[in-house]
């Protein structure tokens, strides 16, 4: 037996066989020149024609997708026809090189470029490879690479996958997903568990594996071994009985003595609210209003905006619905918003800063907000992405009421602001911790980057610390404004029996974690979280921490997460 241990990050047991990615498209030869009787105005149209046909192609697949996937696969479709790509290209062509080694050159170019400037920005290198793959292959005339076909079901294996490739998986083909890199914030580990995939990421070694192979594969301990036995066995059939159970949540969050703890959705259009409202969420904690605008090369009108965010509201009659005003730039540059040419866009302009640089793009989007809102049953509530100083926070509020809108908020990503929570909250009337960014800023590691996961966990003690900051700021205020968590460590239930511990109001998760968090929190009381949070808040490192907790809750291992 063969063990391969990485991060977890989605639960489930399967024992499956594997199927490797398939090898990259091979490279176009070197020096290829135009072929004979072609012009070079010729191939500079086929390049165009191709690089449209893969934008489409990625747009056909973002309408049917789901909101995460949706914002991956239009952020990589205007890759496709990315000025600087295809200029460049044409220069290569009517230089006398080929179509195909004219994009291959002037793709390499351009994902370097991205690499050097570090942060997000490299992580979009990736989408460029992918692009380049894509349009060579339209050139040939050849399918696209992708997920391997199977007439049965298989456990993916991959170094890597690209955006793209992770936005279309096929939960009923591929069981569980595997890479020998990627992060735990990835876009294959954000994707992996609003998909509801056993998942593990940073396993090296594992794209090594034979097509065939049988594995066990455990998403909450982040762990793959190969010959597996009869515990294993038995342990995949046990995580299946259980999948039924989990996979519904009654609609009602709550502590096991009755301490209310709504249990909301993150949603990212009004197709996913939908189907959020299907599956018990108390409301929304988080509209990624992204949706909105990444599709695009303009600004969306303020009627535009209006119907897309009166389509979440209304799934919602009644309930509280949180609406994160647009947290463009890093991970998604905007054409006509944000400034590729960063040197670190992750610590650049970017979310509520962007309006420092192009004044009147939020003021129209809380404009829209407020039209939405009126007439409509849900309770909307407002919040500014990357705040990070009490000043910002009074002046989004200003904005906010200028608007109309009345329950203004803000994003602890930044740990300036946690530091200072009980200034900003009394500027504004609630805060949502967003614990990726929080993670990747506290412990300076890019949270995509395969070798800096165990930095980049929301398991570190100086993470926690820095949500029992915000809390206390919030109640040191006075007022005892709610503080809510929407990053992805609310849908781990062993993390969130630590949040709720250290006395976080709400918490937002992906709609398929809503029942696992629920059955989880219903098994312990107020001040036997309250324990738990202590024990994890006292440890020296963030596996220390998770082992205190879960060594706590012996429900986890019961239902397999």
């Amino acid at each position: 037996m063969q063990n391969f241990p990485g991060v977890g990050v989605s639960p489930g047991r399967i024992v499956g066989t594997i199927r490797q990615m398939p090898r990259p498209l091979a490279e176009p030869p070197t020096g290829d020149k135009l072929a004979p009787g072609t012009s070079a105005e010729e191939a500079a149209d086929a390049l165009r024609v191709a690089a449209k046909a893969v934008q489409s192609q990625l747009r056909e697949r973002a309408a049917g997708a789901s909101a995460d996937a949706k914002a991956v696969l239009e952020a990589t479709a205007l890759m496709a026809t990315d000025p600087m790509l295809i200029k460049a290209s044409i220069k290569l062509i009517n230089a006398g090189s080929s179509a195909e080694r004219a994009v291959w050159e002037a793709a390499e170019a351009v994902a370097a470029m991205l690499v050097n400037l570090g942060g997000y920005m490299a992580e979009r290198a990736t989408d460029v490879l992918d692009v380049r793959a894509r349009i060579v292959a339209s050139l040939r005339g050849v399918p696209a690479p992708g997920i391997p076909s199977s007439a049965t079901p298989f456990i993916l294996i991959a170094e890597d996958l690209a955006p793209a490739d992770t936005a279309t998986l096929d939960p009923v083909k591929v069981i569980a997903l595997v890479t020998a890199g990627g992060g735990p914030q990835s876009h294959t580990a954000i994707i992996a568990r609003s998909l509801g995939l056993p998942a593990v990421v940073a396993a090296a070694g594992v794209d090594q594996l034979a097509d065939g192979t049988e594995v066990y594969v455990d998403g909450a301990a982040g762990t793959i071994a190969t010959e597996p036995g009869d515990s294993e066995r038995a342990a995949a059939l046990a995580w299946a009985a259980n999948a039924s159970t989990l996979a519904v949540f009654d609609g009602h969050g709550t502590t096991a003595d009755g301490h209310l703890v709504p249990l909301l959705a993150n949603v990212g259009g009004a197709k996913d609210a939908v189907k959020a409202a299907a599956a018990g969420a108390q409301g929304v904690g988080l509209l990624r209003t992204e949706f909105c605008f990444l599709e695009r090369e303009t600004e969306p009108t303020i009627d535009e905006q209006v119907k897309a965010y009166r389509g979440v509201f209304d799934a919602f009659p009644g309930k509280k619905v949180v609406v994160r005003t647009l947290d463009a730039g890093a991970d998604k540059p905007l054409p006509f918003l944000t400034d590729a040419s960063e040197p670190n866009p992750a610590l650049g302009v970017r979310g509520y800063r962007t309006d420092m640089s192009s004044p009147g793009v939020l003021e129209r989007q809380l404009a829209a907000i407020a039209q939405a809102a009126d007439g409509a049953t849900a309770e909307v509530w407002v919040m500014a992405p990357m705040i990070s100083t009490p000043d910002e926070a009074a002046r989004f509020a200003s904005l906010c009421a200028a608007a109309g809108l009345k329950t203004p908020g803000v994003m602890v990503e930044v740990p300036s602001a946690a530091v200072t929570s009980e200034s900003i909250l009394g500027q504004v009337e609630f805060a949502s911790l967003g614990t990726n960014d929080l993670t990747q800023y506290t412990m300076a590691a890019d949270r995509q980057l395969g070798p800096l996961a165990a930095l980049n966990n929301p398991w570190q003690p100086a993470v926690l610390q820095l949500v029992r900051l915000t809390v206390a700021g919030a109640l040191a205020e006075g007022s005892g404004k709610p503080v809510g968590v929407c990053g992805e460590a609310a849908a781990d239930p062993a993390l969130a029996v630590v949040l709720v511990g250290l006395g976080v109001s709400t918490l937002s998760m992906t709609a398929r974690s809503l029942a696992a968090v629920g059955a989880v929190l219903a098994t312990v009381t107020l001040k036997e979280a309250q324990e738990i949070a202590t024990l994890a808040l006292r440890a020296t490192s963030p596996a220390e921490a998770r082992d205190r907790a879960r060594g706590k809750l012996p429900i986890l291992a019961e239902l397999g997460l």
